[in-house]
């Protein structure tokens, strides 16, 4: 169980790289096997590495388990954050995540303004020989959704002011939690706060005006529901923004950096969007149609999540006693389903450790791979905005692939912090294609 108070935290936070199961799990699992207990963020725990398990965890939620963040989550992400709240109220604003997804992944405007970003990115490189791409990708993920959800433009200057909260967010979020001032941790908290006030500013100037913007955002369609409370609308906006910045920007990451160092599959995504494209007029734009036709770029997409873990753990309560075949699990102790564990277990995949995007083809004698990963989450908390980010990605490889060369530096990979870093912020040698 680890030192008194600490247990075996620092342990298990240490960074690794983020296509690894990591030094602390793999000596657990081969010591204690893929359940053990374990004493994480002041709190006894049971950690499981077991894919059976983890899915049980998560299909009973809130019948058997509850989230259960650490207060210190609580104070950075706001109690009204979708990650935090449980029962009618994570109901309720999830249905709101959900709707804000459903009315825009295949609408002609989301697809426009994603591939209008797109373009305009690739754009921008034109003169360079490098580009970190990690930033890169934040800022179109960002961008793309404070365009659909704020109607906010990327040259506005309050774009930047948002983006650069975010930053100073995240790299609190990810730190640990000293309150001390200065800290990473004390300045993401203030970067929240400002945040909140910058989303309060945006809502209170269309009431004032009365008057949503010329053919409606989901902020207009949030204000005119009268059963959220303000700080739910102000918690919903900053939910969406957060999970599109950051997550999509790092699987973007991964997908790049795995195709960097997988030429196969680079060929193969190569020639998927080369055929999309001459079936289009010169300069004719992407529609839903076409995004439905990109079945490798789809099974790309996947395995970089399975390879580079982009969601590690999530936290969860046993809300009473437990039995899991010979296990008990007591009530009130934290539970952490490792998602990311299952992803590298030789007995669930083939060559776990490698790169083949052509494993997520569904075999006539094989399980599918969707069934033995679960990368989204599942259960009433599975991510409501998967197949957003899936679009905005199949978008952006478009274009990628159709128009640079990249390469990525030697010593780069990313890491996990538990969540995914890149030591060099994915610096990428670019080479147009004329």
């Amino acid at each position: 169980m680890g030192w008194p108070l600490l247990g075996e935290t620092i342990g298990f936070l240490k960074p690794h790289k983020s296509n690894s199961l990591g030094s602390f799990l793999q000596e657990h699992c081969s010591r204690y096997g893929r359940i053990f207990k374990s004493h994480l963020f002041g709190s006894p725990t049971i950690v499981s590495c077991d894919h059976e398990l983890n899915m049980f965890i998560l299909q009973n939620e809130e019948k058997l388990f509850q989230a259960s963040y650490p207060k210190p989550m609580h104070d950075i992400l706001g109690k009204h954050s979708l990650l935090i709240v449980s029962g009618d109220i994570h109901k309720k604003i999830r249905s709101f995540a959900v709707s804000f997804v459903g009315m825009s992944k295949s609408s002609p405007e989301f697809l426009h303004s994603v591939e209008t970003l797109t373009i305009s990115m690739m754009d921008s490189w034109r003169n360079c020989k490098a580009v970190s791409f990690y930033k890169e990708a934040k800022v179109f993920a960002l961008n793309t959704m404070m365009k659909h959800l704020l109607s906010i433009k990327p040259e506005e200057p309050i774009a930047s002011t948002i983006l650069e909260d975010f930053e100073t967010f995240m790299t609190g979020f990810v730190s640990l939690p000293l309150k001390i001032p200065g800290s990473a941790y004390s300045k993401a908290v203030k970067a929240r706060a400002r945040l909140c006030s910058t989303v309060k500013g945006i809502i209170t100037e269309r009431e004032e005006r009365n008057v949503g913007v010329t053919g409606g955002d989901f902020l207009d369609g949030i204000l005119s529901n009268q059963s959220l409370s303000y700080d739910e609308k102000v918690s919903i906006v900053l939910d969406l923004l957060l999970a599109g910045y950051e997550t999509t920007a790092t699987l973007m990451a991964l997908i790049v950096y795995f195709l960097g160092h997988a030429p196969n599959a680079l060929e193969k995504l190569k020639e998927e969007h080369q055929g999309i494209r001459k079936c289009k007029e010169e300069g004719e734009t992407l529609n839903w149609a076409d995004y439905k036709k990109m079945e490798f770029t789809s099974n790309v997409i996947c395995e970089a999540m399975r390879c580079g873990n982009v969601v590690k753990f999530v936290h969860r309560k046993a809300l009473q006693d437990i039995t899991f075949k010979e296990f008990v699990i007591p009530s009130g102790w934290k539970v952490f389903p490792i998602l990311t564990a299952v992803n590298f277990d030789a007995t669930l995949h083939e060559n776990p450790l490698e790169f083949n995007p052509w494993r997520w083809f569904v075999s006539i004698n094989d399980e599918s791979t969707s069934k033995k990963v679960s990368p989204f989450g599942g259960g009433p908390r599975l991510c409501p905005g998967a197949e957003l980010a899936k679009v905005e990605i199949a978008y952006f490889l478009h274009h990628l692939v159709l128009n640079y060369r990249w390469k990525t530096k030697a010593d780069e990979y990313p890491l996990a912090h538990p969540y995914v870093q890149f030591r060099r912020g994915l610096q990428l040698e670019i080479d147009p294609i004329e």
